[in-house]
């Protein structure tokens, strides 16, 4: 890809963002580190400022207001976007799967699936000023109803009705936008059991290698897949 690509990293003050922030800046391209605390992501930015152009946007995926605010900066600022890393997420309430409510659902789908869509339709017009328009969305080998069904993978272990059944949800909204959007490659990610703060750090994984799948699917040429689901070993089953 070419060195004048320009990325947008959401909820990249850490963890994998932070780390496909840096991986993606090491490649000469533009990557704006998207952050909802204005602060934290100023310091993550500064930290990364040897490794290429990092500059940090402020946007919480929650909010239109912010959403709105960050695609009219990106706009009067660059003028188009190449890439769109929708990353930002959250593990919500940890509460027993019988003992769910509606409102962790919506807490946890707010962020995981109504936060891409949002950030998604924002930066659609300046997607569509790229030569090559990238989304990949951040998913997770919990969304997919093979692999929690499969009694030798350690997501089958997990009972959770919010975070699982949002990135199922995301998997979803991923593959209509790769029907609707014949011109972008867009594709799911699923990072793998990696080391994060979502995790208290108990997985084996390096962010590096957690960024992996991530940053090959933000690469992608125009010719590349649409509407995949892969993880650093490649395809995973839905």
């Amino acid at each position: 890809m070419s060195e004048n690509t320009i990325a947008l990293v959401t909820g990249a003050n850490k963890g994998l963002g932070r780390e496909t922030v840096r991986r993606l800046a090491a490649l000469r391209w533009t990557v704006l580190l998207g952050s909802r605390d204005a602060g934290r992501g100023a310091a993550t930015a500064a930290e990364l400022a040897g490794e290429g152009r990092v500059e940090m946007l402020p946007i919480d995926v929650t909010s239109d207001e912010s959403v709105q605010a960050a695609a009219k900066e990106v706009e009067e600022r660059f003028g188009r976007l190449d890439v769109l890393v929708n990353n930002a997420g959250i593990v919500g309430p940890r509460v027993e799967v019988r003992e769910t409510g509606a409102d962790a659902m919506r807490e946890v789908f707010e962020t995981n699936v109504f936060g891409p869509v949002r950030v998604t339709r924002a930066f659609l017009p300046l997607l569509e000023r790229s030569e090559a328009p990238r989304i990949v969305m951040v998913s997770s080998g919990l969304g997919s109803l093979a692999i929690t069904a499969d009694p030798q993978r350690v997501e089958s272990q997990i009972r959770s009705l919010t975070y699982p059944s949002s990135k199922s949800a995301l998997n979803m909204v991923t593959a209509q936008y790769a029907r609707a959007l014949p011109r972008f490659r867009v594709n799911a990610a699923d990072p793998g059991y990696t080391a994060t703060d979502l995790n208290g750090h108990s997985g084996p994984q390096t962010v590096t290698e957690g960024t992996d799948a991530i940053v090959a699917l933000a690469q992608v040429g125009p010719d590349g897949p649409t509407g995949a689901y892969r993880d650093r070993a490649g395809e995973i089953p839905w």
